[in-house]
Parts: C-alpha cells; structure tokens; sequence
C-alpha cells in the first residue's frame, strides 16, 4: 500500500502521473509487480485484447499483428494485459499507416526492430542495476541465467530504483538513440552520395576496425557487470594502442573499435599491436583487424564513406588473431619497411564489391610495440 517501505528501501517521491513512479512503499513483496506496473504504465492493466484494440479504433487483426511484433506474449481476448498507453501507442502507429507516412510492412518492421532493442536493454539495465547494489551477485550469477536475480530483497531494491529514476533515464535514452539516428543518416548520406564518395578534397586515412572475436559467446556466459568489466578493458586496452601511435579513436560499440591514421605504417602498427596485445591478455578473446586505405569524410566527430564500409566488410571475412588490408592499403605500405602485406584470395563484400584482400604482418626484422596494459 502507498506510504508503506518495501524491506531494504525508502520511500519514493510520486512523480505525478498515475500514482507516482517511484514505488509506493509496502510492507512486504506480495503486491510488488503490481506496483512496479502501476509506477511504470501510470496505471494498473485492466483492459483485454478486444477492449485495447476497439479503444485504438483498430481491426483486432491488426492489434494482434503490431502486439506480436513488440515481442509481447499471446493472450486471450478477455485476459486483462493491457493499459491505455497500449491503447495510445497502437493508436500512434495506425495512424501513421492510415496518413500514408509508412506502409504497414514498415511499421511492423520499426516495431520489431524496436521490440529487440529494447528487450535487450531492459534486460542489462535491470542486471545492471541489481548487480550494483550487492557487489557478491556477479560471482553468485557465473554460469547461470543472467535474466535472474537469485534474492528477492536485491530485486525489489533494484525494481524501486529503477521506478525511482525513470524520469531521468527516460530523456537519456531518447537523446542517444537521435544521436545515433543522426550519424546514420549521415553514412546513408555520404555513401550514397557520388559528389562525396568522388570528392578529391576529402583527406586520405587509413581507417580500421578492430572486433573482438566469438563476443556473443562470452556475452552467454557472462554476468552483466563482468561483461562490462571485458568491455571496458577491451576499450582502455584499444584506446591506449591507437593513442601510442598517435591514431585516432572514433567510436567503441561494445566488441568493435574504429580507429583512423593519417599515415598507413602507423595504422597498420596499431592494428598488429592490437592483434599481440589481445592475444597477451588472460580476459580478452582475440581480436580480429581489418584496415582500408581512401578518402573519408568527417562530420559530427564520426567518418563515413566507402572507405569505412570497406574496412568494416574486411573485418567481417578476416579470421581470428589476423589483420586484413584491401588493395589501396597494401600499395600504400609498398614502400614501407616493417611491414609484408601477403595477397589472399579475393572476396565479394557486400556493398562493395570484389576485393582483393591482403594478410598484413611485421616483415622479418620487423619491431612490434611494447603492449599496452590497460587498468583494471
């Protein structure tokens, strides 16, 4: 009930909609999902299938079709699952197809792509959150289902915290999702463009994307606060590389890093060095390299281009512990000493087209950085 503490939590202040999303206090755990969904939704669900659909004004058919594409389970018709914000977003999404703005196709599309997304998301904030708060569960939740909280008094803590600060996070998700859109738009843009992609004034770099190999593998056995230990070791680890070589970071998303170098020696140095210093580390999977010599263009702080893609299709084909270069680069290391760029076989890219593709390696003699030893 309101005004009574969950054990191990302290009263919330309402935030103003429904009865206030920082969870109303309670005496014990029974009512807890039930005041997670009032503090969440606004309000408690009441409504069923046919109720949400007929309030949307929409064809039950269609309401079933965009519910099964949010990833929502299937329910009866008298089965009271929904609130009239189910009601409000089905309402938001028909109308865009009824105005022409985007077929149907589209729309179930966006829905699927953002049911995934986010999914995932509630997924690792909620880990996140509880891991944070008992600093032994990381330990307790090696080799188990990570969507699991084994002690209650944890998860109630960890369901009052995040209904507390939904307010804040809430703008935070949307600004880093339109910053990501923007800088979409823009590669879409700049790689479509002929003007761009055939720009002489755009500089040369050598641009390389660096993966970790069989992630997804390590993100199965891994507790979430461990995952984010490997990344951020893997992001110091890649960080200091690139800097000791004078390289530029662009980007790190999770087990990829982007990088660019004016000069092609230095980049393909950092690329080698990543490849000896993942290799060398006990908690790191190996990494993979794949590097690509052209013209770039810059906006935002990001890099786009044909250059770009090529690196990140390279990458995709180059096996374990390697560096692949593409043609351009091998040519621009031709004349430099240190390095042997040893023609492969060529690949169709996707996008791209065939490359003739180059296993980079230190020539004989050739001197390797001293490994970077990232912090703990």
């Amino acid at each position: 009930m309101a005004g009574e503490p969950v054990p191990g939590t302290a009263p919330e202040n309402p935030r103003g909609t429904g009865e206030g999303p920082g969870l109303p206090a309670a005496p014990d755990t029974d009512d807890l999902p039930e005041r997670v969904e009032r503090s969440l939704l606004g309000r408690s669900a009441t409504m069923g299938r046919l109720e949400v659909s007929e309030g949307a004004g929409v064809d039950a058919g269609d309401a079933r079709r965009f519910w099964h594409a949010m990833g929502f389970q299937v329910v009866d018709d008298d089965e009271a699952m929904f609130t009239e914000a189910d009601a409000a977003a089905l309402r938001r999404v028909t109308e865009m197809v009824r105005r022409g703005e985007v077929s149907e196709e589209l729309a179930l599309g966006m829905t699927r792509a953002f049911a995934r997304t986010a999914d995932r998301l509630a997924v690792w904030q909620t880990q996140l959150v509880a891991e944070s708060l008992t600093p032994d569960l990381a330990d307790e939740l090696e080799g188990k289902d990570t969507r699991s909280v084994p002690d209650l008094g944890v998860a109630a803590d960890a369901a009052n915290l995040l209904s507390r600060t939904i307010d804040e996070i809430e703008p935070l998700l949307v600004y880093v999702w339109r910053r990501h859109l923007t800088n979409a738009i823009q590669r879409m843009l700049a790689d479509a463009d002929p003007a761009v992609r055939s720009d002489p004034s755009a500089p040369l770099r050598a641009v390389g994307f660096a993966d970790l190999v069989a992630f997804t593998s390590f993100v199965r056995r891994m507790s979430e606060r461990q995952l984010a230990k490997l990344v951020q070791r893997f992001e110091l680890l890649a960080t200091d590389v690139v800097a000791e070589h004078g390289g530029r970071v662009i980007k790190t998303v999770g087990d990829e890093v982007l990088f660019v170098h004016s000069e092609a020696a230095a980049a393909s140095a950092i690329a080698l060095d990543l490849v000896d210093a993942m290799a060398e580390d006990e908690l790191l999977p190996p990494v993979r390299v794949g590097l690509a010599h052209g013209r770039v263009v810059s906006r935002l702080g990001d890099v786009f281009g044909m250059t770009v893609n090529k690196a990140s299709r390279i990458t995709a084909v180059t096996p374990s512990g390697t560096v692949y270069v593409d043609d351009d680069m091998a040519r621009a290391l031709g004349a430099v000493s240190g390095f042997s760029a040893i023609e492969r076989r060529r690949r169709m890219l996707r996008g791209i087209g065939v490359v003739t593709l180059h296993e980079l390696r230190r020539a004989p003699g050739g001197r390797r950085h001293p490994t970077m030893v990232a912090s703990t």
